[in-house]
């Protein structure tokens, strides 16, 4: 079916009358297939990282450096100052301005995985890439307003010039995960928490899942771990490193808030099967140390880490682990270069460089 690519045109819900993505034969790709771009918003929101948002620029920077050494960078900002003021830190760090393109879309926070756009795909279609809006309510109402970070996949869908589906739903990228063949990892704790879709019972949010991400096979984890305010973001928890395996995060200290449901997790892992019927290789990553902040744990994970053309970019936290992460994905991407970012500063915003980043894919 042809789709009018007129940049202005914007797809609604189902209710509409309209068809879905995926019965259109467009899919969600995986984070490890080809990028186009990466997409960013830059932070400059004080109460996103109170006392400390002057610090987390050099590691923000170093992190686009790596992914701008393989595909291009695509920044919202603004206006010309927070530009410049961007444009600052790139030069600081030596980043390839070859590759970095500024947008002035404003936004309210730097979350770019959970506000920004879908991009689904469908290789055989005369319009062969779209994008997804879903809602956007700042992880159940928690940090308003959100109202110009919720036009961020308009507005890029507008630049690319092709057509927007809105699902009508609420939904944050941070909240799934795929392997490209047709599976979905999920979590419990945040999908059917009722500051998302209370309207919505778990099958009706399957449906939603397999129109607009073009999947055949969802699978639920249980909890997040601890001080993640995001309610149980799957991408703390577990990602595919390519169509059968995953690395999920374990707690080997039994006294650890995280222990028990971190095991919960890996047992449920164990019984899951993928769209082919097999069982996911399973390879375990240890969390690091608990990390304390103004009396707040935060939600340091090894498994916030982006995947780019070029580097897969782990955030660190001067832990006794990090060195043991950073081997452990090094045997899970044998075509990447594994590095390894200090996210120590970062992470006070209760999130690292997933939560920040969202690949466009090519084809």
């Amino acid at each position: 079916m042809k789709i009018n690519p007129d940049s202005n045109l914007v797809f609604e819900a189902s209710a509409t009358g309209s068809m879905t993505p995926s019965e259109l034969g467009y899919f969600f790709p995986a984070e490890f297939a080809p990028h186009a771009a990466t997409w960013l918003s830059w932070p400059h929101k004080e109460a996103s990282w109170p006392g400390k948002i002057h610090t987390i620029f050099p590691a923000y920077a170093e992190f686009i450096k790596y992914v701008a050494l393989g595909e291009d960078v695509h920044i919202n900002v603004k206006n010309e100052a927070m530009k410049s003021f961007a444009l600052e830190h790139l030069l600081a760090t030596g980043v390839d301005l070859n590759r970095i393109f500024f947008h002035y879309y404003p936004t309210n926070d730097a979350w770019c995985r959970d506000h920004g756009p879908a991009f689904l795909v469908n290789p055989s279609a005369e319009e062969k890439k779209v994008v997804v809006k879903w809602n956007y309510n700042a992880w159940g109402d928690k940090y308003p307003p959100y109202d110009l970070d919720n036009k961020i996949p308009i507005h890029v869908a507008e630049f690319r010039g092709i057509p927007c589906f809105k699902s009508g739903i609420v939904m944050e990228g941070g909240s799934v995960e795929f392997n490209g063949k047709g599976t979905l990892l999920t979590s419990e704790a945040c999908l059917l928490n009722p500051n998302r879709n209370p309207h919505l019972s778990k099958k009706q949010i399957e449906e939603y899942l397999y129109g607009y991400y073009g999947v055949e096979n969802i699978l639920w984890l249980n909890d997040g771990i601890i001080g993640d305010d995001t309610d149980g973001h799957i991408d703390d928890l577990t990602r595919f490193v390519n169509p059968d395996k995953v690395v999920t995060m374990v707690e080997h200290n039994k006294a650890d808030e995280n222990y028990t449901p971190l095991k919960e997790n890996l047992e449920r892992l164990h019984k899951l099967r993928l769209e082919n019927g097999k069982q996911m290789n399973i390879v375990e990553l240890p969390m690091p140390r608990e990390i304390i902040h103004e009396d707040m744990r935060l939600p340091a994970s090894y498994a916030n880490f982006y995947i780019s053309n070029h580097a897969v970019v782990v955030p660190t936290f001067q832990d006794k682990n990090d060195d043991k992460a950073l081997e452990i994905l090094t045997s899970c991407f044998p075509d990447r270069k594994v590095v390894g970012v200090n996210s120590l500063d970062l992470i006070w915003g209760l999130g690292s460089f997933h939560c920040l980043s969202q690949q466009e894919p090519l084809i």
